[in-house]
């Protein structure tokens, strides 16, 4: 079943972006009365077109359930060399991760200007609205601009639960700490860049509670590591049910 995001809706009436207008009629050569599913505020719908032209339609016929997980975890990552971060941004929207803020820490190789790091969030933004599309989501993960790690504290203190899977934690697994906090709802997971975090960057997050995990006796690349703590902790949380 094709599925589009709607830009607005009136009633029962849902309109397509243009860009997805254009791909329902001219990609996919749907017509008025095809079904299709809608996702309106983040609610799937079954649907059915309505119009189909330079814009395009559909009516709502019956809500659907939703296959987002019910843990938001936002991924703080230190930001990689070269295209890493399109990886990175593609996987973690499918594994179903709720935001991503990339982070310039202090062994980080990648250096933005401000107005380069706007333009690498556009091209970010884009790939993981393809990929929620992909993945049959309704949450599109807002990809924010590059924050430092000055900034860092403050943003992990909204959260109830910080977990850093950090390679010289040893004896914290991120399950025995997900189960020390069994109604933790919105995590944030904070990967180092290809250097690691050192511990004195480690400190000031610790002050704020963060929690150092091991992710097991092998050591992920910084491209895999969001993925896999992300992977592990919705599924210790019961999202992959």
């Amino acid at each position: 079943m094709h599925r589009f995001f709607a830009e607005r809706a009136e009633g029962a009436t849902a309109h397509l972006s243009p860009d997805e207008a254009k791909h329902a009629v001219r990609v996919l050569r749907l017509k008025p009365g095809d079904p299709i599913q809608v996702v309106w505020q983040e609610q799937l719908y079954a649907a059915r077109l309505l119009t189909a032209g330079e814009t395009a339609t559909a009516e709502l016929l019956q809500a659907l359930p939703s296959p987002e997980p019910r843990t938001r975890v936002t991924l703080y990552q230190g930001l990689p060399k070269g295209d890493k971060m399109d990886f990175i941004a593609q996987k973690v929207t499918e594994a179903g991760v709720h935001a991503v803020v990339p982070v310039a820490m202090e062994r980080c190789v990648a250096r933005y200007t401000e107005k380069d790091g706007a333009r690498k969030a556009e091209r970010w933004q884009r790939i993981a609205l393809e990929a929620a599309k992909q993945s049959g989501r309704t949450h599109i993960p807002r990809i924010e601009t590059p924050i430092s790690a000055g900034q860092l504290p403050d943003r992990l203190a909204r959260h109830p639960l910080i977990l850093v899977p950090w390679e010289e934690e040893r004896t914290l697994p991120l399950k025995d700490a997900l189960s020390a906090h069994p109604d933790a709802r919105d995590v944030a997971v904070v990967i180092g860049p290809e250097g690691g975090m050192s511990a004195e960057e480690l400190a000031p997050l610790r002050a704020i509670g963060a929690v150092p995990v091991t992710l097991g006796p092998r050591i992920f690349r910084t491209e895999t590591a969001g993925l896999a703590a992300l992977i592990m902790l919705l599924y210790e949380k019961g999202d992959y049910a």
